[in-house]
């Protein structure tokens, strides 16, 4: 009998060794294959992901949870400014031709950003425990996982996560690792080709726009209601790159392993149906957009809306048009708010409710078209050519609603 539970005892220890050997296995090969991304991609500029990936590592494990989200916060975004600032310089005052590797350097930058900022507000709010002193002194704590820094810097460097896909918790990570060997060979073979195919097809109708319209010149010279017709198309391709980009990496996460999407940043048919600009601002980015609403609008107790946006033309890098192109978002969500609530919702007459849904679905699309153009092609320059053109007719139009709803409402 003691030998039996001998043998009992000792194939259960092999087994829970066996098991942590493969977790921790899996954690390597994650950060790895990120840390191998990175430097294949940006080269040398890897060490600006690197370096602030293991500040917040010690960050995380020397500061005490009360004070760990200000002080992430503060250091990571001065980290990013820092090199939004740097990027500025060389693109402006020594005129270099942005390549390729710094938009995908300063991309992944802000996606650690998110991840710092997130992981340290889930310390904050003690969702997370990372040193196991902590769990013997807090009562109510015993329960909870302590996790290493392996696993840490496997969070903060996997390579599915630092070209995009949705934004996940630390916690979320964890399961998902966890349970990574229960996803089906076929399911992801049968998930990437499905990607890749999207990922083509989107190409396929951004190619065949992209030769149809030179934008940057067509903006500047173009007259009256032709100036609409180039800023929609223009948006179009922007809005196609966002999509591909997304559903390649998204196919790149599940086959990765990553069974379960918490919250895909896509759906295509919400954003290009709803009239809705508000519903457009919490469905593009879906994961970001729950991130900006988690930091900053629910914790600002004023006018949190503005600060919201402003924040994120702070993370995406303060050029002119962003800071234009967000604050112009921040009003025309505003005004969204006030002309749904007074206008069409309270008719019985279904021939209204449909003129009204197809009136707001154009002025919603050609808003953000608008907002988009402003946002991506960053230059004063451009910015003048969208205000001064029949373009700016519609967000004129939703502001005059704006003020009207709130001289009304006094």
């Amino acid at each position: 009998m003691q030998n039996l539970m001998y043998r009992i005892c000792s194939s259960l220890q092999f087994t829970l060794l066996t098991l942590d050997f493969l977790l921790n296995f899996r954690y390597i090969y994650l950060l790895v294959g990120g840390v191998i991304l990175a430097c294949t991609s940006v080269g040398p500029y890897a060490a600006l992901l690197l370096i602030p990936a293991l500040g917040s590592g010690v960050l995380c494990y020397t500061v005490h949870y009360h004070a760990v989200h200000r002080w992430a916060f503060l250091l990571q975004m001065g980290w990013q400014t820092c090199c939004h600032l740097w990027i500025m310089y060389k693109q402006y005052y020594l005129q270099e031709i942005m390549t390729i590797k710094f938009s995908i350097m300063i991309s992944s930058l802000m996606l650690l950003t998110q991840k710092v900022t997130s992981l340290a507000m889930d310390l904050h709010e003690r969702k997370v425990t990372l040193i196991a002193e902590d769990c013997i002194k807090e009562k109510g704590f015993h329960d909870k996982p302590v996790y290493g820094i392996l696993s840490l810097l496997s969070y903060l460097m996997s390579f599915p996560a630092l070209l995009g896909g949705p934004l996940c918790s630390f916690v979320e990570f964890q399961h998902q690792v966890a349970n990574s060997h229960r996803c089906s060979n076929m399911w992801q073979a049968w998930v990437a080709i499905r990607g890749c195919t999207l990922f083509l097809l989107c190409q396929i109708v951004h190619g065949f726009l992209s030769e149809k319209i030179d934008f940057q010149c067509d903006l500047m010279d173009c007259r009256q209601l032709h100036c609409v017709y180039v800023m929609w198309t223009t948006a179009l391709l922007y809005k196609l790159t966002y999509y591909s980009h997304w559903i390649l990496d998204e196919a790149l996460f599940l086959s990765a392993g990553f069974s379960v999407v918490m919250d895909s940043d896509i759906n295509i048919y919400t954003l290009e149906t709803t009239n809705k600009i508000s519903v457009f601002a919490r469905t593009w980015n879906k994961s970001t957009a729950k991130w900006l609403r988690r930091l900053i609008f629910q914790n600002c107790r004023k006018s949190p809306l503005f600060a919201t946006f402003a924040f994120s033309a702070w993370w995406h890098g303060l050029y002119p048009g962003q800071i234009f192109g967000f604050l112009c978002w921040a009003v025309m969500v505003e005004a969204d708010y006030r002309i749904h609530m007074n206008i069409g919702t309270n008719s019985t007459s279904w021939y209204i409710i449909v003129f009204h849904k197809a009136i707001t679905w154009i002025l919603t699309q050609l808003i953000i078209a608008f907002i988009m153009l402003a946002i991506e092609m960053r230059s004063v320059t451009m910015i003048y050519a969208l205000c001064f053109s029949y373009n700016s007719l519609f967000p004129i139009i939703y502001c005059m609603s704006l003020i009207f709803f709130i001289k009304r409402k006094r």
